[in-house]
């Protein structure tokens, strides 16, 4: 009897790398994996991001949401953000975020699984959010509203969002306004601010 030889499945491997712009780390090339909907921000992206934020980043405390790769969060611990917390849903990703964040020598907690479902536990407020979810599944706005029902929000805190530019249109929680906004391709992003 012929036996069909079985392929061990590997574990993915990082295929590609994002490089950290700014701040105590800057050139710092860290690996990323070649997971489905994994698309981490542009390094133009990111330029822009920060600026609005540079007089908010040092000794913030930090929520990158829909994490993948991290960078955003990476980017803010580079600039001296007191604390980082990444959700990442794929294990796989998380992973290769807590193996980066070795690297560095970095404290941050990394939580894996379903956002919706960890934001309720989280406890604590953050003064700086990223919300740069896969596209096309309208995360952004439940996102927004469980930050605002569980307190997760600090007085003064920003709100960075990243979306498909024919995504739905955000809806602002209480004491959120749109502070700032752009577009570059198929890309639109923002910056909400929040007040009590």
């Amino acid at each position: 009897m012929n036996r069909v030889a079985k392929h061990k499945r590997r574990p993915a491997r990082p295929t590609g790398s994002v490089r950290l712009i700014s701040g105590q780390w800057r050139g710092r090339r860290l690996p990323v994996l070649d997971a489905e909907g994994l698309r981490p921000s542009t390094d133009r992206t990111r330029e822009t991001l920060f600026n609005w934020l540079m007089a908010d980043t040092q000794g913030s405390n930090v929520l990158d949401v829909f994490a993948g790769s991290g960078v955003l969060g990476l980017e803010a611990l580079s600039r001296y953000a007191n604390s980082a917390v990444f959700i990442e849903m794929q294990s796989g990703t998380a992973r290769q975020l807590e193996q980066n964040l070795a690297t560095l020598n970095a404290r941050a907690d990394v939580h894996c699984g379903n956002a919706l479902t960890i934001l309720p536990t989280l406890g604590k407020q953050f003064d700086i959010v990223f919300i740069d979810p896969p596209f096309g599944q309208d995360l952004v706005n439940s996102t927004l509203t469980l930050l605002h029902a569980h307190q997760l929000l600090a007085d003064n805190a920003k709100i960075y969002i990243e979306q498909e530019v024919n995504g739905p249109a955000i809806v602002l929680p209480p004491g959120c306004h749109m502070s700032k906004q752009k577009q570059a391709g198929q890309l639109t992003y923002c910056l909400l601010g929040y007040a009590e």
